[in-house]
């Protein structure tokens, strides 16, 4: 039986992305083999709990939700991830997966909404991003890029231009929390006039860093 380790299976409202605000249940995964500066989720690379799948997909009927997210770490670095991204959207369930962008998404079932996270200069592990993941983006799909500092906000525009982001998918501009003042990312992006939505994360707002939520 197909099983995976996981760090928490919760119920909480989407705090990022398309959906955000609406009720969604999170799986998340454990491991993830980047060491992003500013990664909020280090309590997911390792521990987690082994779950068979059927066991993951009955937690998740449980809460009656119509939207799932699978998340980590870095949820791709399990093989089986694939199987319980198909398994979720047979079940009926709108599906969106978070991944850093630095392993190939070309096997994810195309009716997965995916959301890249590419990584900038302030990230550390920007060497990571693995941009043959752009050509398997569908209108659907986000890209998001996490803003630190000036360097990050150039870094991002340039990659927007270069792989003509804007044109495939919808491109989210997410200002580091407590470093990126998320006014002044505001006032840039309408100076420069980007195609770009400026993304807060709700749950933190509401909840801080607090696991589960």
């Amino acid at each position: 039986m197909p099983a995976l380790r996981i760090t928490e299976i919760f119920y909480s409202l989407q705090g990022e992305t398309r959906t955000v605000g609406c009720p969604t249940v999170f799986i998340r995964l454990t491991g993830c083999p980047l060491r992003c500066s500013y990664c909020d989720t280090t309590y997911a690379f390792s521990g987690g709990e082994r779950m068979e799948l059927d066991e993951i997909l009955a937690r998740v009927r449980g809460y009656g939700a119509h939207y799932v997210t699978v998340t980590g770490g870095e949820p791709l670095a399990q093989p089986d991830c694939l199987l319980l991204l198909q398994r979720l959207a047979d079940e009926g369930y709108e599906v969106s997966l978070e991944t850093s962008g630095a392993l190939d998404v070309a096997g994810v079932d195309p009716r997965v909404v995916k959301v890249l996270d590419l990584k900038g200069p302030s990230s550390g592990e920007m060497h990571r991003n693995l941009y043959a993941n752009v050509a398997h983006l569908q209108p659907r799909d986000q890209v998001k890029f996490v803003i630190a500092d000036e360097a990050d906000y150039q870094w991002a525009k340039e990659i927007m231009a270069q792989h003509r982001l804007a044109q495939r998918c919808e491109v989210l501009f997410s200002p580091s929390n407590g470093v990126q003042n998320p006014t002044e990312l505001a006032d840039k992006i309408l100076r420069d006039r980007l195609p770009v939505r400026l993304q807060l994360q709700l749950h933190k707002l509401l909840w801080g860093n607090e696991p589960g939520k």
